[in-house]
């Protein structure tokens, strides 16, 4: 017999109450599944409060309760606090409708507040856009990573940022961590080399992280493991960020596969790259394909209307920042580009390079058949150290004499001979390092001052023949000259990174490789950058000059560049080449903020390409480099991006895109009457039945122990930060955001620390510890239970929430209302909506203080008038959801006609290859499919509370209770 197919359930709509096995459930979001509906809950009764659960409505009987049948129950607390700690939680747990582009959590983080930061964050939001798909191309420096924080920030606040992926570069993992929870209270679990370890002991070989994990910060590197790259698939995310994003532009590389799988299987998505194309329509197509498939015609050209809703462009000179940045981004010095005299050791290398290899009176000694460019490999690596000439001549040599051939001997005696003359380079301090070390002395670097420089060069070798020769010149200790390279682990370089920041690192000379020159923030403590030798890119200058010059440096930085000047001329003429690319570089950074656009070769390697023809004589340099304002004014993706970075300002965001709490002044207002309600003795020591509650009004920070439920949301964050500052023991939190910005400031000038982690934490209203207080607040009601009460209300008043949600559980639409009875025994009510749950509540009475004069009597006698609110709420919503739904229904039926246009022409182009047609088919289908999950399918009528007339009589008084014992709560707050 056929298996008769499970009812078909109405939809169940986020927020609403259910009772699942015997016990009370909260609907947090809702999937829609080939399997029926799969609730996403938190736990109400008392068994599970605190906890999550997902339950399938084909697997569970699940009773939703009736709003209609909400039983009243009278509030007699003081002040009418339990009330409005259920109304303040219930709000808070209300995600903010799509619709809505205020900026309503965002500008209260430690953020510093930049009008161009917030147009990124608006642009993201808005509502022309079913969902949030951008790529911030902000040029290095402006910002990017607070521009993300932001931006899910809101996300999380419209009920779309539950389960977030942020991949980022491995060296800045602690960073990004760090930033998502300092200053936006988003705790993500960090899944480097040690989080892995940590999966491996917690879960089980067939365990899915990504599933036990809400939010996850990982390198690309990890995830492509195959245990993280086949746990991907099939995993749905609320939003997925890929930072430093060229990195995924190439299609055939697994990056880029990773990057396809991810972007059809998230709502949001976020790019981010200061670089994000390599020169190649095509690489940044890819980008654009990522974030809207249809943005790119099937023939590969980009529609430069979509390409302006979906970027930000701007750089430190764009309008729309030089207006506001100020002093918290002090202009660089002019660059010093300093032309030293080589050493006679020096010299005689030059000079071996300059007649035997590099302008050979005959045939040069090279055998090489591949390219003739190796003699300038071995120039380059001469211009770096002599530790990194004799590191290039080894290699070679070993190349040579592993396949040994007649026509090479030439060679090897000539690697030979320029062996023996850099070795006597490599004995001595030499023209260049001696400068170098003559210009740390004259900024002030030495072993017991606090001034730091950081110290670029492109060989290994070199970093730690400078780290050697340092150490032993300024007489440091063996940590206070510190490399980073590559070659260093994940948990390596994120410690060195995380030390130079900190004002009681013992680090004074940062020697770094190029690893640094991406996303890592140097500017802390530091405003001196050396560039011991020139990366030949323009890109690779612009990145490692943006490590100190960028938002928050409050020194006008200084670059210099140390530049050997052999007296050969035909050598030091080469020279000249390198000089005229750091004047380039310095000219776009003040018209373009982009200098890879000068070359328009996007990548670091076809750019350094290029300059060793210009030095070998194949090339011109002007034809190599372009006119910064030839770029400016050119076409193509150049011309698009400057066109972009050059946008008006755009205005200030008002104060009404501000709103704070609803019934509370503060933040800690609200958690410490949920902790007087939850504990009545939260000042108690905690084994006594409390939290150990104190506050210190002139520090503006309280500090609490946190219960076991709470310390459970909190271990995802770093082990050493959890332990360091005992936050799983007494947990110090910072009340005011200017309270909050001085903190953070106050662990990277700490001395006596080793950690940039603060040691309070500011109390934003994202804070895991509000959300759980929000949940205590919202168990304090039996089953499908309102509070009533008095307010500055004529007659019995219902306070309604109605809410449009789609197949997602995303709240399209939110409606607001009051249901006035003005005849108790009528029927019917009179309804009255409002723009904002704080118009309601300013309304009735609810936002100021208030006295309680004791429970309301007849309350029986009330009970009538809910199913006759509940159902004209309903009418009411019926009417004015119409139009939302019809709007948000019209603009997913426009995107699936115009994606199923566009994948016919794709399909029907016979110069597109077939795999490409299918893969790009699975891409799109995946796209629609989440698209069509964004129609509104279902409504959702909330009771609020009753509110009576303020003269409304008082039941009589129960029976006095037991004494609890004492409180060390006083006056009102008792």
């Amino acid at each position: 017999m056929p298996v008769p197919a499970p009812p078909v359930r109405p939809p169940i709509a986020p927020g609403v109450t259910v009772v699942v096995r015997d016990e009370e459930w909260l609907v947090t979001s809702v999937d829609v599944t080939n399997d029926g509906q799969l609730l996403h809950v938190q736990g109400l009764g008392a068994l599970v409060k605190g906890t999550t659960a997902s339950f399938y409505d084909s697997l569970d009987d699940i009773q939703v309760l009736d709003p209609a049948q909400a039983m009243l129950t009278p509030d007699a607390s003081p002040g009418y606090r339990r009330t409005k700690l259920w109304l303040e939680a219930t709000l808070r747990k209300t995600p903010v409708p799509l619709s809505d582009d205020k900026l309503v959590v965002s500008t209260q983080m430690l953020a510093d507040p930049l009008a161009y930061q917030q147009s990124a964050v608006r642009k993201a939001l808005s509502p022309d856009n079913l969902r949030t798909r951008i790529l911030l191309a902000d040029a290095v420096g402006l910002g990017k990573t607070l521009e993300i924080g932001m931006i899910l920030a809101e996300l999380v606040r419209r009920g779309r940022g539950d389960r977030i992926l942020i991949v980022c570069p491995r060296h800045v993992l602690e960073q990004m961590q760090h930033e998502m929870w300092t200053r936006f209270a988003l705790p993500f679990v960090r899944l480097d080399s040690v989080g892995v370890q940590r999966v491996k002991q917690k879960l089980p070989a067939t365990r899915n992280p990504f599933t036990f994990y809400r939010r996850v910060i990982i390198s690309i590197d990890t995830l492509k493991q195959d245990r993280f790259a086949n746990d991907l698939r099939g995993h749905r995310w609320d939003a997925v960020v890929i930072d430093e994003s060229h990195n995924v532009t190439n299609s055939a590389t697994q990056n880029n596969r990773l990057a396809r799988i991810l972007a059809p299987s998230t709502d949001a998505l976020i790019l981010a790259s200061a670089t994000p194309h390599n020169g190649r329509e095509e690489s940044f197509a890819e980008l654009i394909r990522l974030l809207e498939p249809t943005a790119v015609t099937p023939d590969g050209r980009l529609r430069e209307d979509e390409v302006k809703r979906l970027v930000v462009r701007r750089h430190r000179h764009s309008p729309e920042v030089a207006n506001v940045v100020g002093a918290d981004w002090a202009e660089r010095k002019e660059p010093q580009n300093l032309l030293i005299p080589a050493s006679a050791q020096e010299d005689a290398v030059a000079d071996e390079l300059d007649r035997v290899w590099l302008h050979p009176q005959g045939s040069s000694p090279y055998s090489g058949k591949v390219t003739q460019l190796f003699p300038w490999t071995l120039a380059k690596a001469f211009l770096s150290s002599p530790a990194a000439l004799r590191a290039s001549i080894h290699n070679r040599i070993r190349t040579l004499q592993a396949h040994p051939a007649p026509d090479q001997q030439r060679e090897l005696d000539a690697l030979h001979r320029l062996d023996k003359l850099n070795d006597a380079s490599y004995a001595t301090a030499g023209g260049k390092y001696g400068r170098l070390v003559s210009y740390l002395r004259a900024i002030g670097v030495a072993k017991d001052s606090s001034t730091r420089a950081v110290v670029f060069a492109e060989r290994v070798d070199t970093l730690h023949w400078l780290q050697q020769r340092l150490r032993k010149e300024f007489g440091m200790a063996e940590d206070q000259v510190t490399v980073l390279h590559g070659g260093l682990t994940d948990v390596d370089q994120q410690e060195v990174v995380e030390s130079f920041k900190q004002a009681g690192s013992p680090i004074r000379v940062l020697v770094t490789g190029d690893v640094a020159s991406e996303g890592v923030n140097l500017h802390k403590q530091c405003h001196e950058l050396i560039h011991y030798d020139i990366p030949w890119s323009l890109i690779r200058l612009e990145q490692r000059n943006g490590r100190i010059d960028r938002y928050g440096q409050k020194v006008s930085p200084q670059i210099t560049t140390l530049l050997l000047q052999p007296s050969s001329q035909t050598f030091s003429g080469d020279l000249v080449v390198l000089t005229k690319l750091l004047e380039r570089e310095e000219q776009a950074h003040k018209a373009l903020g982009d200098a890879a656009s000068l070359m328009g070769k996007y990548s670091v390697e076809a750019e350094e390409e290029e300059i060793l023809k210009v030095l070998a004589g194949q090339q011109d340099l002007d034809e190599v480099v372009a006119d910064v304002a030839t770029v400016a004014s050119g076409g193509g993706l150049a011309g698009l991006l400057a066109r972009l970075s050059k946008a008006p300002a755009q205005p200030t965001a008002s104060a009404a895109n501000h709103p704070r709490t609803l019934l509370y002044t503060k933040q800690v207002d609200f958690l410490r009457d949920a902790l007087q309600e939850a504990f009545r003795t939260p000042a108690a020591r905690p084994q006594a039945n409390g939290v150990g509650w104190k506050e210190y009004p002139q520090d503006r920070i309280a500090e609490f122990a946190p219960p076991a439920d709470l310390r459970q949301r909190l271990e995802v964050l770093p082990a050493t930060y959890l332990s360091d500052r005992k936050v799983l023991e007494d947990f110090k939190l910072v009340t005011t955001p200017t309270r909050g910005q001085e903190v953070l400031a106050e662990a990277l000038v700490d001395t006596s620390s080793h950690t940039s982690w603060p040691e309070a934490h500011y109390l934003g209203p994202l804070h895991p510890v509000l959300d759980w207080a929000a949940d205590q607040a919202l168990a304090s009601l039996s089953r499908n239970e309102v509070f009533a009460l008095r307010g500055t209300v004529d007659v019995p008043t219902v306070l309604l929430l109605g809410t449009l949600t789609n197949r997602r559980g995303q709240v399209v639409a939110a409606s607001f209302m009051a249901v006035e009875f003005y005849d108790p025994d009528s029927p019917h009510g009179f309804v009255t909506p409002y723009g904002t749950p704080q118009e309601m509540l300013e309304a009735v009475g609810l936002t100021g203080s208030a006295s309680n004069p004791g429970a309301p009597a007849g309350i029986d006698k009330l009970q009538a008038l809910m199913p006759a609110a509940v159902r004209d709420g309903d009418a009411y919503l019926e009417q004015v959801f119409v139009a939302a739904a019809d709007s948000t229904q019209q603009r997913v039926d426009d995107w699936v006609q115009r994606t199923d246009a566009w994948m016919d022409a794709y399909e029907s182009d016979v110069l597109i290859k077939r795999s490409e047609v299918k893969q790009r088919r699975i891409g799109v289908a995946e796209e629609k499919k989440l698209l069509a999950s964004m129609a509104p399918d279902r409504q959702l009528l909330r009771p609020l509370a009753m509110i009576l007339p303020a003269d409304h009589p008082v039941a009589a008084p129960p029976a006095a209770p037991m004494a609890t014992g004492p409180t060390l709560f006083t006056g009102s707050e008792a």
